[in-house]
């Protein structure tokens, strides 16, 4: 048994943020890490998460919370804003997108504000970061602007030409890029009197 709970120690060590089911994957019982956790030697920050009490928490931590409970989501409109740096907003809650279709995750903590996208809008601009160990999905810095303008009607007309201007001027994305993902979001009849009055 002490040298299952070390394996699970060093897998969570190598790895940042753990679930259950991957302990399971490995051949090891998933309750050790409940054990673990009683004993002080793992954090649960979150339902189902677990991490080393030491473990580096950056900022974007709740994106990894989220990315390794809903593998399928992209980080998107606030949240991608505040990941590129390219918004005064900070998002109370953890903007994703999800495929038309898919199930609703029941996460509670944190929480969560879906878009629902499909085709190439959902699947065009999807970068791959890595936050504390965990591979996250997040738009870049030119899909996000032109799904700002997309979701105006949630997020606000102002966030969205904030986002223009910031993005821009920057030098995260250019109006080329922008203008690519405008067409393929359908935005770019919405997005062109702002990008001429630029």
């Amino acid at each position: 048994m002490a040298e299952a709970l070390q394996k699970i120690m060093r897998y969570v060590g190598k790895h940042g943020l753990v679930r259950p089911r991957e302990i399971g994957a490995i051949g090891l019982p998933r309750g050790y890490l409940v054990r673990l956790h009683r004993q002080g030697k793992l954090n649960r920050p979150g339902r189902g998460i677990y991490t080393l009490p030491d473990a580096n928490v950056t900022e974007h931590h709740s994106y990894a919370a989220v990315a390794k409970r809903v593998p399928e989501a992209v980080i998107c409109l606030l949240s991608a804003l505040a990941f590129h740096e390219i918004t005064t907003q900070s998002p109370a809650s953890v903007w994703i997108a999800l495929r038309k279709g898919a199930r609703t995750p029941a996460v509670v903590s944190p929480t969560l504000r879906i878009v629902r996208l499909s085709g190439p809008s959902q699947t065009e601009g999807i970068e791959d970061h890595k936050i504390e160990g965990v591979h996250v999905r997040v738009y870049s810095a030119a899909k996000t602007v032109a799904d700002c303008f997309n979701f105006r009607n949630k997020i606000g007309l102002d966030v969205a030409i904030e986002a223009l201007k910031d993005c821009l001027r920057q030098k995260k994305a250019s109006i080329n890029e922008i203008y690519r993902y405008a067409k393929i979001c359908r935005v770019s009849n919405v997005l062109r009197p702002y990008m001429e009055a630029l």
